[in-house]
């Protein structure tokens, strides 16, 4: 039934974009992966490629305006068509509400909502095309706000309220529009501030929230609750606020927000070229690194030592090498750590890839 249709995934470099990708292509789908880190898009790639399907990628920052006609030409390009398009790529920073800047405010806006929406225009007449459909990636914090998530929440609800105002208005051009809740996911956003205190031992593996939003794709559902028990705890704490404020007050700790607030997880990252995060480039070094922060501080690797490997623009960086300098005799998880942020760098444009496990400095660190 879908052998041969296409779907685009924003955010596909982690989690459950990428757990998406890789069971949609199995299931026959051909895929356009569209994340900011290049590395990790093209092992996805090939990985898929490997197993028999079809991806092409775009490296691509979703918040930029340019970005929602670059996705819809390059998989028009790729493919000649677009079936389906989840708006997967997602960004939040811990704090309280009112503590958070209008910047930190804004960017959880733009990611979550006015990119997906920019996305969702650019696609719609290819969409009306083949009568289908659109993803909207959601959270049960969408209906159940917790404290401390700053801007992360009322983004998401305004991404829940969308996805139901569009159903209800692309209904009569054949297009389906999608909401997704995915639960209480094992990913990257699970390992920060703020978070529930029993959310490890709840939270499911991405694969099993792909498997049910590609089964919800196919049969065009309104709502997908990847996690049904997930899903009726959010409608309880709706139904009983006075009970819902009480747990929620005992299941979230204060986090201790840095001064530049990590993200509670990393925007999306896109294989045709194109130009620099210019907003990731202005907002300097230290917030660049903030997606890896936790994972430095886990294997003790020292801001300034990666700072010291881009001193010169235009030094070429060996991962091996740069790992004996850091620890002499770099473990297995050390190695992948300082792997992880040199590409993490490379996707904010201050390196520039220049082999399996190399890289040029384009941009001196600031």
């Amino acid at each position: 039934m879908t052998e041969g249709h296409v779907i685009i995934v924003t955010g596909a470099s982690s989690g459950i974009g990428r757990a998406l990708a890789r069971e949609a292509a199995r299931s026959g789908w051909r895929v356009l992966l569209v994340a900011r880190r290049r590395e990790r898009l093209e092992a996805l790639q090939r990985e898929i490629r490997a197993g028999g399907g079809a991806a092409e990628m775009l490296v691509a920052d979703v918040c930029e305006p340019q970005s929602a006609e670059r996705i819809v030409d390059a998989a028009l390009r790729q493919f000649a068509r677009i079936d389906v398009v989840v708006n997967n790529a997602g960004y939040g920073a811990p704090g309280a509400l009112l503590d958070q800047s209008d910047e930190a405010l804004d960017v959880q806006w733009r990611v979550h909502v006015a990119a997906p929406l920019r996305i969702a225009r650019a696609a719609l007449p290819s969409l009306r095309a083949t009568c289908g459909g659109l993803v909207f990636v959601g959270s049960g914090l969408a209906r159940v706000p917790a404290p401390y998530y700053g801007g992360y929440c009322a983004a998401k609800a305004a991404v829940r309220a969308a996805a139901t105002q569009l159903r209800r208005e692309l209904r009569r051009d054949g297009v389906a529009v999608t909401y997704v809740d995915p639960g209480a996911v094992d990913t990257e956003f699970s390992e920060t501030a703020g978070k529930l205190r029993e959310r490890d031992a709840i939270a499911v593996t991405p694969e099993r929230v792909a498997r049910a939003m590609l089964r919800g794709i196919e049969r065009r559902a309104r709502v997908v609750n990847a996690v049904p028990l997930h899903a009726l705890g959010a409608t309880l704490g709706e139904w009983f606020p006075r009970i819902s404020d009480a747990a929620i007050a005992r299941c979230v700790a204060v986090p201790e927000i840095p001064e530049s607030p990590k993200p509670l997880f990393a925007a999306t990252s896109p294989s045709v070229e194109m130009t620099e995060p210019e907003h990731a480039l202005e907002s300097g070094f230290a917030h660049v690194l903030s997606p890896v922060t936790r994972r430095m501080e886990r294997v003790k690797l020292p801001v300034a030592f990666v700072r010291g490997l881009l001193d010169v623009a235009g030094t070429r960086i060996d991962l091996g090498e740069a790992a004996m300098r850091w620890t002499g005799m770099p473990n297995k998880n050390e190695r992948a750590a300082l792997r992880e942020v040199l590409e993490t760098l490379a996707g904010a444009g201050y390196l520039e890839s220049a082999g399996e496990e190399a890289w040029i400095v384009r941009r001196a660190a600031d």
